[in-house]
């Protein structure tokens, strides 16, 4: 062994470092002194209230001075100050934190914790200033004032001050660079997004630029309705109000305050970015915080202040580790509880809500095993049952909604009549047309037995889902972006549960086989059913395709469909899924189901047109032309419904439809 010793990091070396890469953005440093300013104050009134210091506090502020001739900035408090001693030992000992120390000294005297921990924050001013000024006096009886000077490199002066005030006062002279911060508006734009809710007051001349009351931190019982949606406005002014909120008030396991709300979700909404705002003792650290809040509770917004969540020196960035995961627990479960609270108290007004709550919980129950076991009970979709009939729903809520307090001291509220608290009225709620997987098949299981139906869009499926309404059948609507994957989920979870899209292949509940059977031909037995086969068949030429015909049951064979195209729920899940992993369009499998309505008017009609033709005096199929188009058109209406045109599918189509309507009006003309 040559030689064995420590490692030495010197000053010269690490002090630019902290100059220039300590924190992301420049305009931090204001941020960080006006907490450091806050925690002066804070600290002397700790001290007052221990009794070892009787002097008058005074009213407690913060004052920031611009001089645009100087170029410099100035921040001042009338907080504990310092001695020459604790400058020497906070200031000029870098990342010693003076914060740790105080706190475990004074921590029975505390009543609300010290912003800073790292010890680093005095060090960002030099990210923006050429020199750096302190002067201060200490609250000590005797003190001598102190004035501290550094241009940024390891030298500094230190000497007695003038300073006849208790208090400090930092003075940035400013780079050349950075002289955007001597304005005065870029100093209140500053203080509003970093320092709003600051619980001391912070001035520019006369001027009280921040509004202090932080509403996470006051009892939920201090806060009225109009408080949360007061706030609310102020976080997104330009957002419709919320649907309902939870206001998170514990300090067990984790010192947590906050409120998050539930905003009415847009189209254009992004659900994987983060929209609730990360305080750290009312100082704020980030536009959002997607490290801590489940993913699937990204959209929600409002605040989250917390001191128990790891960060880094800059206040910037999260570290990842246990605790952050089970904070994200912590947070998932409350807003669960709340969502059950509101189910059970005031149906209503969750069925009202749902359209909005829906991707949250279902995104929530795909990907969070805890928050499904708490709320899979409550995941309704909408029916076509009517409501009217329907006695499962029709239970009222027995009691009303009201503020419900936990142990923790989390409370839910929403914002709606009905759920204001302790003086909303218990009142007989109508029953909706919305119903749970459990109710659905409770209810159905003489008629279909494990058996759903549903539907994933109400316009182009409307023929459809009406054709099982008239026949008793109960359709549910699936019809919602996340619904796609949502089947899928339901599917693993009801397994001996069958599920099928409305205009897949027809339960024989749909289908009249009598009619369909009608023998049309005596002399070959032919069925109408066959008859209108061969037409199709002929007319369409296509090998691969597999036409049925059948008798749709209906007390209006108008209202029903003259044709429909039938995939496999398997295939046509399968082809959606590439569709969706491609980015476009599948072509149309060519093997797949032309089910002919024979009950229908327009194929009834179309038979016998069939038959003029036939039976023409001079051995002309006159009618075989118009015939062959309606049958194509009848295929392709079809088609269409289940979106099985490409951009020349449609082209070919409006072309065959005005050519059927030449035929018809030539036709009529004779």
């Amino acid at each position: 062994m040559l030689e064995q010793g420590t490692i030495s990091i010197h000053t010269e070396n690490i002090f630019p470092i902290i100059k220039k890469s300590l924190y992301s953005d420049h305009q931090i440093f204001l941020r960080e002194l006006v907490s450091n300013a806050v925690d002066a104050i804070q600290k002397l009134q700790m001290v007052a209230r221990s009794g070892e210091f009787s002097g008058e506090i005074g009213e407690s502020e913060i004052t920031i001075a611009v001089d645009k001739d100087k170029k410099t900035l100035s921040i001042t408090d009338n907080g504990i100050g310092m001695t020459v001693e604790e400058v020497k030992k906070y200031i000029n000992q870098v990342a010693f934190s003076s914060a740790e120390e105080f706190v475990q000294k004074y921590k029975d005297a505390s009543d609300r914790p010290i912003i800073g921990h790292f010890g680093l924050g005095f060090y960002s001013s030099f990210m923006v200033a050429k020199q750096v000024e302190i002067d201060t006096l200490s609250y000590k009886e005797g003190a001598t004032p102190v004035h501290w000077s550094c241009d940024g490199s390891p030298n500094f002066t230190l000497e007695e001050s003038s300073r006849t005030t208790r208090g400090t006062t930092i003075i940035l002279h400013l780079m050349e660079e950075e002289e955007e911060f001597v304005e005065e508006a870029r100093v209140k734009n500053l203080v509003k997004t970093y320092c709003d809710f600051m619980p001391v007051p912070i001035k520019l001349g006369d001027e009280v630029l921040n509004r202090q009351k932080a509403p996470w931190r006051e009892s939920p019982s201090n806060l009225t309705k109009e408080d949360y949606l007061e706030f609310y406005r102020y976080l997104y002014p330009f957002e419709e109000e919320p649907l309902l909120w939870v206001h998170l008030n514990t300090d067990y396991p984790f010192i947590i305050n906050g409120i998050l709300y539930f905003p009415k979700l847009k189209p254009d909404v992004d659900v994987s970015k983060g929209q609730t705002k990360l305080f750290c003792n009312q100082v704020f650290v980030s536009d959002n915080c997607e490290e801590i809040i489940p993913q699937f509770l990204l959209p929600m917004r409002g605040v989250i202040d917390s001191t128990d969540i790891p960060l880094n020196v800059s206040r910037s960035a999260l570290q990842g580790d246990r605790t952050v995961k089970r904070i994200g627990d912590y947070i998932a479960k409350k807003v669960g509880d709340r969502l059950k609270q509101l189910y059970r108290d005031d149906r209503e007004q969750y069925i009202h809500a749902w359209k909005d709550l829906a991707t949250f919980v279902k995104f929530g129950v795909m990907n969070d095993e805890k928050f499904k076991k708490q709320v899979e009970d409550i995941v309704v979709f909408r029916t076509t049952k009517d409501s009217e009939n329907t006695e499962s729903t029709a239970k009222a809520a027995e009691t009303p909604a009201v503020e419900v307090q936990s142990q923790e001291g989390d409370v839910w509220q929403d914002v709606t009549p009905g759920g204001e608290g302790e003086n909303a009225e218990s009142s007989q709620k109508p029953a909706l047309p919305y119903v749970t997987i459990k109710e659905y098949l409770e209810r159905n299981k003489e008629s279909h037995e494990n058996r759903v139906f549903y539907c994933t869009d109400e316009a182009s499926q409307a023929a459809y889902v009406e054709l099982h309404k008239n026949q008793g059948l109960e359709v549910l609507y699936l019809d919602s972006f996340i619904d796609t994957h949502f089947i899928n989920f339901l599917e693993r979870e009801y397994n001996e549960v069958k599920f099928t899209r409305v205009d897949s292949d027809l339960d024989n509940t749909l289908l009249d086989k009598d009619k369909s059977q009608e023998i049309v031909d005596p002399t070959t037995n032919k069925t109408r059913g066959d008859t209108i086969k061969e037409i199709f068949e002929k007319a369409l030429n296509k090998p691969k395709l597999n036409i049925r015909t059948e008798a749709l049951k209906s007390d209006n064979p108008q209202g029903t469909p003259p044709a429909m195209v039938l995939l496999p729920e398997i295939l046509r899940r399968l082809r959606e899924m590439n569709a969706m992993m491609q980015q476009q369009n599948v072509e149309f499998p060519e093997e797949h189901v032309l089910l002919v309505n024979t009950a229908h008017p327009l194929i009834q009609n179309l038979e016998n047109l069939n038959q003029g033709s036939i039976i023409q005096d001079d051995g002309q199929s006159s009618n075989a032309e118009i015939v062959n188009s309606i049958c194509q058109h009848v295929y392709d209406l079809a088609l269409m419904s289940q979106k099985g045109f490409d951009a020349d599918g449609m082209k070919s189509f409006v072309e065959r439809s005005n050519e059927v309507l030449t035929k018809l009006t030539k036709q009529a003309a004779k």
